[in-house]
């Protein structure tokens, strides 16, 4: 029997204006496909003119110009309606998705769709099995006493993953989606008698458990910040709250 970081998966990434799921938008964004594991992967690449300038901080970290997402960039609103699709066909054929820091790049979609199709992600998969894995919740959880950041950079060396490329959402789902194997294989007798579907409904409780300490160590050192134990996908801010 083969198990599910040797099968079929599907990772999806975003880069963005920022890193305000509320307010940020979605300039490029990748899904990639792999039927198994060392099979060639098929990439569906979008890239979207936001309809608002880009801050020159983001610019540098992605490369994407408003000049060249003027001129080659898609309007939103069919681009993420096709994001949603393409997640939902994945769902539906029963592929994992991998989906790295999962509340970021899931609640910016579903704020995308709201924006620009009055719709939303959930209804979408509303009639698929959602199944996630978040190789950052993965990997806090399985090694949760290393020190260090988290980052797909910092997860990638610790994980032996290669990554060109980063920053490039297509580069980066290709090694999230790696770096899944790659934390499947290591933590094998742990996670060998563990579903996919398992292990989403345990990723939950697991991001809530972080989210908890995080919000812990903040208010210890004086930070205001809140943080969100929703997961994979943060609920709608009501518009009164908003």
């Amino acid at each position: 029997m083969t198990r599910w970081y040797e099968g079929p998966l599907a990772a999806f990434d975003t880069e963005t204006t920022g890193v305000d799921v509320e307010g940020d938008r979605i300039v490029s964004a990748a899904l990639v496909v792999q039927d198994m594991a060392g099979a060639r992967p098929r990439v569906t690449r979008w890239l979207i003119d936001p309809g608002v300038p880009v801050p020159a901080a983001a610019t540098e970290i992605h490369g994407l110009t408003d000049d060249f997402l003027h001129r080659n960039g898609r309007w939103p609103a069919p681009a993420v309606e096709e994001m949603a699709r393409a997640l939902a066909e994945q769902c539906a054929a029963g592929r994992p998705l991998v989906v790295m820091n999962a509340p970021f790049d899931l609640t910016l979609l579903d704020r995308e769709l709201r924006r620009h199709r009055a719709s939303s992600l959930g209804r979408h998969l509303e009639n698929v099995p959602l199944c996630v894995l978040d190789p950052r919740v993965l990997d806090k959880h399985l090694d949760r006493y290393r020190k260090g950041r988290r980052t797909l950079t910092d997860l990638c060396a610790q994980y032996g993953v290669e990554l060109e490329g980063a920053h490039d959402a297509a580069a980066d789902a290709l090694a999230s989606l790696e770096l899944v194997r790659a934390v499947g294989r290591r933590f094998a007798s742990r996670m060998e008698r563990l579903s996919a579907a398992e292990l989403h409904a345990l990723q939950a409780v697991w991001h809530a458990a972080q989210a908890r300490g995080l919000q812990a160590w903040f208010s210890r050192n004086g930070t205001e910040e809140s943080v969100d134990p929703a997961w994979p996908l943060r609920p709608e801010v009501p518009a009164a709250a908003a």
